[in-house]
């Protein structure tokens, strides 16, 4: 059974969420994912990348390795190549204040937040895996200012995101990717509920729907 809309507001509901369901006719920015747009962080604030209309995941690619226990530089490598042969630019980030561990996603999978869901720890740090992403061909991007996400977007309209706005942030997760990369979309979309909560983000979401 695919997971429905009205299923993840259920199970955000059940973390203490607010959540909505949404048409993307009703808002605002909606956009088609360009193959030149980074498949990047859902993190909202400014950044020295321009190609924001890849899809949006936590961590970047990193989303894809942590929800496939992928540990190893290897298995990075081989992911960075599977994103460009779909048609995106694979990329991970930092920010100007902690260089590569800026990116709060993989600081808490690297230190083990993630432990008790189940997650093996990656094998590298946040400067082994930024080197092996750009040697095989990814994007390294760079945030910066301070988080003052107000919403967490989930987007499930295939093929379409939204871009950040550094001066009205928001999360911005694109549900439909996960399943292009073959993802388990539940896991997924709890990792990036549980990232928001353990960064102290916004329980407010809205879905997006057709």
């Amino acid at each position: 059974m695919p997971l429905t809309p009205e299923d993840i507001v259920g199970v955000l509901e059940g973390r203490g969420w607010e959540a909505e369901i949404v048409k993307a006719a009703d808002m605002e920015g909606m956009v088609d994912v360009c193959p030149k747009g980074i498949l990047k962080c859902v993190d909202g604030r400014g950044s020295d990348n321009e190609a924001m209309a890849g899809p949006k995941m936590a961590g970047g690619i990193y989303a894809i390795a942590h929800n496939r226990h992928t540990t190893s530089i290897e298995g990075l490598k081989a992911i960075t190549k599977e994103v460009a042969a779909k048609g995106h630019v694979p990329s991970v980030h930092g920010d100007h204040s902690k260089d590569m561990m800026g990116c709060g996603f993989f600081k808490l999978w690297l230190t083990g937040r993630f432990d008790d869901m189940g997650y093996p720890r990656p094998e590298f740090d946040a400067d082994q895996g930024a080197q092996a992403v750009k040697e095989a061909g990814g994007f390294i991007e760079m945030h910066h200012g301070s988080h003052e996400e107000k919403v967490v977007l989930i987007n499930l309209v295939e093929n379409k995101t939204l871009e950040p706005q550094e001066d009205d942030q928001r999360f911005i997760v694109d549900g439909w990717a996960a399943g292009k990369f073959d993802l388990d979309v539940p896991n997924f979309l709890v990792a990036a509920a549980a990232t928001v909560e353990m960064l102290g983000g916004p329980k407010k979401a809205k879905i997006i729907v057709a």
